[in-house]
């Protein structure tokens, strides 16, 4: 299979030299082959075909055959080498007569573009209105557009040949112009205008707030400052990074970042900082490395505590690109000093979409009044500060009482302290003179069993239970022998218990109509017998010395039931007694 292709190769080789007609029919077989190839055996290929594309520049749709068959490769896991710094240099001079055809186009009346593959002589004729004996250089640039783009966005996913770009800057921007323009109509082109911005920043002088501290990292294949955050976090935080003060990223965000694929489990990413430029101007996570700002001739980013919260998802915006970070150094504490010396203040600048700080206020000064979480949305931004109360004091506006509140538990001091100022509005009147008091709670009627002047009970509780509760359980007598109840009351043994008179809940008017009302003739009451039981005092039901009493007509069950569930069904007799003592589980 080897020599095979090395054969299919060596066609590919002359035919495109003599441009001879079979060229298209090699090309073919070496894209058939390539795939059972060793790498090795690519590497050698792109290393024949370097001086060939060069000399084929001038046929230019042989050149530019040639370069997708060289993108193919490096696709292949072929190297792209020198190939792929001439793919650029040729995407740049036909990229440039692609542009001026548009240009042209635009100018002679406009309308939507032929499609690279579709222009020809009529398409070369109205632009020669404008562009004169350069039209046909411009058609052919259209022409062989979409091929070189296709060539450029697989040469720039080779590292050495971002490096080699990256070197000359002025080629640099002027590519990306041109690439710019293009991908207005072209989509292929945006791609590789993203590939470029990444091949434009590889170091980077990272500074970070918190710590005040400086380390220079080096990075590549960093699609966009979402992933260059994950890949600081891990480098820097924690025991595995620099021992910076934050949480490690998640290991399969890095990995993600890095040359992996997104878990599906754990893809969303927690931000841990705000990114700033050296010269004090927002960068975020949206842009590239490319954005961050060059203070003295290197990239200054600061990383700042967080303004809003922020998340997203985890992996890289190029998939087939790895990802790599690395720190170089520390800055020493002397140097790391002058740069904070010089920076913006912290607080300064905020997230975009944080709420904005009034009047140059960052918070600082107050103690934190949340912890975790809450603290950071509570802290960002606190507010006004709330007003403080007057001082009190004697005044017009504020007369002091002269006695003593009547429910003292609710008071804010005691007996022997000062009474403290009386706010206007509060039921004191703004003379000499104070006006009555009006009570917390609703006042009680007066209790039947209780003199006008005794003791009010708090909740209309009696004295008796209170001296219960207040001896404790122990005090209380155990229970008597129990006579022989009551058919009555054999189904509520507690219906007889003696219940002390309480006042009634205010607004409550008894009904004793309506507390019993009648069974239906189909449940028919036994009459009493009044022999049945001797007279003397029911007993106690259990706790109830210790349970406050309850209103009147608890103690009546049966007219507790909602009005939806009367009548009340009968009881079910274990003897077979009563209106369905027939019938039978299960039938």
């Amino acid at each position: 299979m080897t020599d095979e292709f090395r054969a299919a190769f060596q066609r590919v080789l002359d035919t495109a030299a003599s441009q001879a007609p079979d060229f298209p029919d090699a090309v073919h077989d070496v894209f058939r082959l390539s795939s059972h190839v060793p790498t090795d055996e690519l590497a050698i290929a792109m290393e024949a075909l370097t001086p060939v594309l060069s000399d084929c520049e001038p046929a230019a749709g042989i050149a530019a055959d040639l370069a997708v068959l060289a993108g193919a490769l490096v696709e292949s896991g072929a190297p792209a080498g020198e190939v792929g710094l001439e793919v650029l240099r040729q995407l740049g001079r036909y990229g440039q007569a692609a542009v001026a055809f548009m240009h042209a186009w635009d100018k002679t009346g406009g309308g939507p573009l032929p499609g690279p593959t579709e222009v020809g002589e009529p398409e070369e004729t109205r632009v020669e209105e404008v562009l004169g004996e350069n039209a046909p250089l411009a058609t052919v640039g259209w022409w062989t557009s979409l091929r070189y783009g296709l060539a450029a966005k697989a040469m720039l996913g080779d590292a050495e040949v971002r490096s080699a770009v990256r070197a000359d800057a002025s080629a640099l921007d002027g590519l990306g112009q041109i690439v710019q323009a293009l991908s207005t109509h072209l989509s292929e082109f945006r791609e590789v205008g993203e590939l470029l911005r990444m091949a434009e920043a590889d170091t980077a002088l990272v500074l970070e707030r918190a710590s005040q501290r400086g380390f220079r990292v080096r990075f590549d294949g960093i699609g966009d400052n979402f992933q260059l955050h994950t890949l600081l976090a891990d480098a820097l935080i924690g025991k595995e990074g620099r021992m910076l003060a934050g949480t490690r990223p998640d290991p399969r965000w890095t990995a993600a970042c890095l040359d992996a694929s997104a878990d599906p489990l754990a893809d969303v990413v927690e931000g841990e900082w705000d990114l700033v430029g050296g010269d004090g101007t927002w960068v975020g996570n949206e842009a590239v490395p490319g954005d961050i700002p060059v203070v003295d001739g290197e990239r200054v980013l600061v990383l700042e505590a967080q303004s809003l919260s922020h998340s997203w998802r985890a992996g890289r915006r190029h998939p087939h690109i790895p990802g790599s970070l690395s720190v170089v150094s520390e800055l020493p504490y002397d140097q790391a000093q002058a740069w904070w010396a010089r920076l913006h203040p912290a607080g300064s600048v905020r997230h975009p979409l944080a709420t904005p700080i009034e009047h140059d206020d960052t918070g600082a000064h107050r103690p934190p009044r949340h912890f975790g979480v809450a603290a950071h949305f509570a802290e960002v931004d606190s507010g006004p500060m709330p007003a403080p109360f007057p001082e009190p004091g004697p005044g017009p506006e504020y007369p002091e009482h002269s006695e003593h509140t009547e429910y003292p538990e609710h008071s804010g001091y005691g007996a022997g302290d000062e009474p403290g100022p009386v706010w206007p509005g509060l039921g004191v009147d703004d003379g000499a003179t104070p006006a009555p008091e009006a009570p917390v709670f609703p006042p009680e009627p007066p209790q039947d069993d209780e003199p006008a002047g005794g003791p009010q009970q708090p909740w209309g509780v009696p004295q008796e239970f209170l001296e219960e509760l207040a001896r404790g359980p122990e005090s209380v007598p155990g229970p008597a022998p129990a006579p022989e109840p009551d058919p009555e009351t054999a189904a509520h043994p507690w219906a007889d218990d003696p219940l002390p008179h309480v006042a009634p809940f205010p607004g409550f008017v008894p009904n004793h109509a309506a507390e019993a009302p009648p069974l239906p003739e189909s449940f028919p009451v036994p009459p009493e017998d009044p022999l049945a039981h001797p007279a003397g005092p029911a007993p106690l039901a259990p706790g109830a010395r210790l349970l406050p009493p309850m209103p009147p007509g608890v103690s009546d069950s049966s007219t507790w039931a909602p009005d939806w569930k009367w009548p009340l069904p009968p009881r079910h007799g274990r003897d077979g007694s009563g209106p369905d003592a027939g019938s039978t589980d299960g039938g």
